[in-house]
């Protein structure tokens, strides 16, 4: 293998726009290839972000022998079938939350990597920033003391009905795309898995069969006592927001998941008291993640988190969705 990482791009999805310029930045890595279903489309982002080759199929750049890991951006319900199918080609996988649809599926991909030696990372960026660097050291020194209730949100709008969200088929929703932050970090901050999970959502009908969430709100309640509320939709305004609050005090941090290149603060409060600004620099998340799994191949370094956490992310999403679904219509609807 060479000095630096050779990624292949796998799809031309709307996220590559942020996430090849921040491979390109790597110290360790290189955008070596793209792929796309046809050559044209490959070629256009290769010339777009000067990318030496193009490939016409995800097979093609599979079976390139200048490409050691793949990166995939594909929709939600493709990634098993192209992180196993990369895994037998020999390449190492960064893949787009979420890694799978279901635990099952994710326990195959596991499996899979054991057999073939090779890295698998489900990409959620947010935890590579220096703000959570800062938070987790806040709490690992109990500054909140005993942990009360998370709050987070995370929405946007996703536009149009041609957008991929609006397709079961494809693994579109709210609670697999965002709400999966939201469900990521609540366990992040805890360090524990959710004993009790209740969940209401909004539905619309979806463009292939069935109906898919627009919206959902959720609980987690913690073995510990902590309780996380989450509300997360794709088809609302912009929110973006965490506050952790214990029996000694809150945090607040503002866009959390946001690409935030720029310097910010994380909020410390303390019942009246002057409020704590504890600046944080901006870093680009994109580059630390490729920076920190092409250290992980090359170098052998521990991932930062393994397909187990991936395993658990899935199965409490598993589990919200079987309780928002159940309550999919009020009484008298």
């Amino acid at each position: 293998m060479s000095e630096k990482l050779r990624w292949g791009i796998l799809g031309t999805a709307r996220i590559v726009r942020k996430t090849i310029p921040a491979l390109q930045e790597t110290k360790n890595g290189e955008v070596a290839g793209i792929a796309s279903r046809t050559e044209e489309k490959a070629k256009e982002y290769a010339d777009r972000y000067g990318i030496p080759q193009a490939f016409g199929s995800y097979e093609a750049l599979l079976a390139s022998p200048d490409i050691d890991a793949v990166y995939v951006p594909l929709p939600n319900a493709l990634h098993l079938e192209w992180i196993l199918k990369s895994l037998d080609a020999g390449k190492h996988v960064l893949c787009e939350k979420p890694l799978a649809m279901t635990v099952a599926e994710c326990e195959v991909i596991a499996r899979k990597a054991d057999e073939t030696g090779l890295k698998v990372l489900e990409g959620f960026m947010y935890r590579f920033h220096p703000r959570f660097e800062k938070l987790q050291e806040l709490l690992a020194a109990n500054v909140l003391g005993k942990l009360t209730f998370i709050h987070v949100a995370h929405s946007f709008d996703a536009g149009g009905d041609d957008n991929i969200r609006w397709y079961t088929g494809l693994g579109g929703g709210a609670l697999f795309d965002t709400g999966g932050y939201c469900v990521n970090i609540s366990r992040m901050v805890t360090a524990q898995e959710p004993a009790h999970v209740a969940a209401f959502g909004n539905y619309r009908d979806a463009n292939d069969s069935g109906q898919v969430d627009t919206s959902i709100a959720g609980m987690l309640r913690f073995p510990g006592g902590a309780t996380a509320l989450f509300d997360t939709g794709v088809n609302l305004e912009r929110r973006n927001f965490l506050e952790v609050t214990g029996t000694e005090g809150r945090l607040y941090l503002d866009n959390p998941f946001g690409l935030l290149e720029e310097d910010s603060v994380l909020e410390e409060h303390h019942f009246g008291q002057d409020t704590i600004y504890h600046k944080v620099r901006g870093e680009n998340h994109f580059v630390r993640m490729g920076e920190h799994f092409a250290d992980s191949v090359l170098n052998g370094t521990p991932l930062r988190y393994d397909l187990a956490d991936a395993a658990n992310n899935t199965k409490v999403l598993e589990d919200l969705d079987g309780e928002a679904r159940a309550h999919e219509r009020l009484p008298g609807e």
